[in-house]
């Protein structure tokens, strides 16, 4: 089975939620078969910062579509939105 390396934006609730540990959040929700490769904080107006994700998963029917409902539930999530999937 292959693997897909996924983009996503992840929007905080407000400019008052500390990105380090939102993503230190995002990290121990993902699933096991789930290998984060990179992020970045990512200005977007006001104050207001995105962190960008490089998740990998298995390339399995329904794989990102599960990976935006974990990281959605996330405290502090406002907003999730997959912006690149393609195999890798």
């Amino acid at each position: 089975m292959g693997k897909v390396l996924t983009i996503i934006k992840v929007l905080p609730e407000t400019i008052e939620v500390d990105l380090k540990q939102l993503l230190e959040d995002i990290k121990g929700k993902l699933p096991e078969n789930a290998e984060l490769k990179d992020s970045k904080e990512e200005p977007i107006a006001f104050g207001l910062k995105a962190l960008k994700i490089a998740v990998v998963v298995p390339d399995a029917e329904g794989g990102t579509d599960i990976l935006e409902e974990i990281i959605k539930n996330v405290k502090g999530v406002g907003q999730v939105e997959i912006e690149h999937a393609t195999r890798i």
